[in-house]
């Protein structure tokens, strides 16, 4: 009993003799392998570069002008196609890719509102026979607007499977197909392709 708190007091001792002569050892003029900051500097790194505004106006102030600028690199990156600004929604490869596969396409639902307002013209019109000829017309054109859906959709679903094998392409099919609603030149992002190009 009494031997092992000697040796327990024995092998602390050693211990302790051990790091004392690994301290002395050290050269006090070796290289740290950095240089020493001035205290400027280091005062300066410790300060936060965080201005509190003093009054709830001026935080008010602060957050709209951050709000705007932030706004304003979306819509210069929505023109330009630049990927580091774009909102969540059109950020990220596949969301690029759908884009691309649906721009450099003909579809039909980009001429949809052009043609309602024609039909609309046509319906308003107070010929019966024109009216008739507007409703029919729509009809027509509504379900090959679909059937170019289905066309499209189904196209775009075997081309990112092909491109993004194993990786989550959930929403881009519904995104893509959204984005032929608009007539190309209103689109945002901007068409980075031509059509016939491949994506």
């Amino acid at each position: 009993m009494f031997r092992r708190r000697s040796d327990d007091a024995s092998s602390a001792a050693t211990a302790l003799a051990e790091q004392d002569e690994t301290t002395q050892s050290r050269d006090p003029q070796a290289k740290k392998g950095r240089p020493t900051p001035k205290r400027s500097e280091a005062e300066a790194n410790r300060r936060t570069k965080v201005t509190v505004p003093k009054d709830r106006k001026e935080a008010a102030k602060q957050s709209r002008e951050r709000m705007r600028s932030e706004r304003e690199k979306q819509r210069t990156a929505l023109i330009a196609g630049d990927e580091r600004y774009l909102p969540p929604r059109d950020k990220g490869p596949v969301r690029r890719f759908a884009r691309d596969y649906v721009d450099s396409r003909w579809s039909l639902a980009e001429f949809f509102l052009p043609y309602a307002v024609l039909v609309l013209i046509l319906s308003i019109v107070r010929v019966p026979v024109l009216q008739l000829l507007s409703t029919v017309l729509f009809l027509i054109f509504f379900v090959l607007v679909v059937a170019d859906f289905f066309r499209l959709g189904l196209g775009l679903r075997k081309s990112l499977a092909a491109r993004f094998p194993g990786q989550s392409t959930r929403g881009a099919v519904s995104y893509g197909l959204m984005r032929t609603l608009q007539m190309r030149r209103l689109r945002l992002p901007k068409p980075q392709v031509k059509r016939g190009e491949r994506p």
